[in-house]
């Protein structure tokens, strides 16, 4: 069976929504500064992406508003509006239970952290009795559930920054086995606090000493230093594409194949030969029934650590040979969402391909010779691409590729007008040369 995506909540530093998100990340706005005055991170954090404050009372009533994480409020936030987007009200246009929801992440870590605090400050009687609820990782999903009053199969993926990715594969699983119609899936993520963010701060991990904090994302560029740590969630609606066409909804895009695969290699680290992360792309191709030479674009990973950049690269030249497709790294302007990234990515390849844009990897000036590629940088590219990649790699060697095809039919949004920049109108992709097929 077919899952196609029907609908997309975004909810980034780059922007909210699906036409805001777009029109940042192909005409180079960047959701990245230093962390305002009072917020709790911001002696942790040089740069961060930082979304908005969030008023409980949009997605909640009563006590409910004093105990929701973070983590929970953007994934409620984000669900409703994939729903809208898609068209559905459960139980009018899906069977209760034949929709399911899958949401990925680290979970309510900042509630956590504030309650040991408060323990350590004012004792045991301080320890609120909704701790468990607050930091439970599937409580993004059991939260929309309640909401939407979703009684099929839930469940939450904890593979890193992987998660999202992972979320969308195990939904196209669902919907194949025919267990589901419809299924809600992706990640929310809420780091933006002292204790996680110095853990990677203390691992020299994060971008620093850049005086534009607009500047600190550089996924394959020769300076880089670093990943940006930022916040934000991304939730699809996956579709069985009959029962999306018996709605009369035709939907972004495909998800046409996945690849999941483990390195085995270290708890942080990527494997350096690339090799875990080139098979989760052959496997993503395989089950999607193209080859190499199919595919016109992938975004990949790039969350700018020169590790990761180069085993990626690697990874990328064992399927499609040395500079054998269009690469770009849109953390460039959102930061690195963590779990979130992953299913982000793979809406905005979604619209890549519906909208025939391909958004560069700005910041890229100066690209890292270890990382050779077709890089799309400086300006967004033109492109006729069916299929395309969206790559997710996360710590204990998670590796993720979705396979992402075009649907027929008119190209939703390709007019113009959205503020876009113009894209630059580059020859179509090089054949592959040497490619494993």
């Amino acid at each position: 069976m077919t899952a196609v995506i029907t609908g997309m909540g975004l909810f980034t530093p780059a922007g909210r929504g699906v036409e805001a998100t777009f029109a940042a990340l192909t005409g180079g706005r960047s959701g990245l500064a230093r962390p305002p005055e009072g917020h709790p991170a911001r002696e942790a954090l040089e740069v961060a992406g930082v979304l908005p404050e969030i008023d409980p009372r949009q997605v909640a009533s009563g006590p409910e508003t004093k105990v929701l994480d973070r983590v929970v409020l953007l994934a409620l936030l984000t669900a409703a509006e994939a729903l809208a987007d898609a068209g559905i009200e459960v139980g009018r246009d899906v069977d209760p239970g034949r929709i399911g929801v899958i949401v990925g992440g680290v979970g309510g870590m900042s509630t956590l952290e504030t309650q040991v605090l408060a323990r350590a400050a004012r004792g045991r009687a301080a320890v609120s009795p909704y701790l468990l609820t607050g930091i439970l990782p599937n409580m993004p999903s059991a939260r929309i559930a309640i909401a939407h009053g979703i009684r099929g199969y839930s469940s939450a993926v904890g593979t890193a920054c992987a998660s999202g990715a992972q979320s969308v594969a195990d939904a196209v699983r669902l919907i194949r086995t025919g267990e589901a119609d419809v299924v809600v899936c992706g990640a929310s993520e809420a780091p933006l606090f002292p204790t996680f963010a110095d853990t990677f701060g203390n691992a020299r991990a994060l971008a620093r000493g850049w005086a534009d904090p607009t500047q600190a994302s550089r996924p394959f560029d020769k300076r880089r230093n670093g990943f940006v740590l930022a916040e934000g969630a991304a939730l699809l609606v996956l579709e069985r594409a009959g029962h999306a066409a018996a709605r009369g909804v035709t939907g972004y895009a495909e998800v046409a194949g996945y690849g999941v695969t483990t390195d085995a290699y270290h708890p942080t680290a990527p494997r350096p030969d690339g090799t875990g992360a080139a098979e989760s792309m052959r496997r993503a191709l395989a089950g999607g029934g193209v080859t190499a030479g199919d595919v016109g674009y992938v975004n990949a990973h790039g969350t700018g650590t020169r590790l990761g950049d180069i085993a990626e690269t690697t990874a990328l030249g064992q399927v499609f040979g040395v500079g054998g497709v269009p690469v770009s790294s849109t953390k460039a302007l959102t930061g690195h969402l963590l779990g979130a990234s992953g299913v982000l990515e793979a809406a905005v390849t979604a619209l890549a391909l519906g909208r025939g844009v391909l958004p560069p990897t700005y910041h890229l000036d100066d690209p890292d010779p270890d990382c050779p590629a077709d890089h799309v940088r400086t300006t967004p590219r033109v492109t006729a691409a069916e299929h395309a990649l969206s790559n997710s790699f996360g710590f204990g060697g998670q590796n993720v590729s979705l396979l992402l095809r075009r649907v027929a039919g008119d190209r939703p949004g390709s007019r113009r007008g959205d503020g876009r920049a113009e894209p630059e109108r580059s020859s179509p992709r090089r054949p592959a040369t040497g490619q494993p097929e």
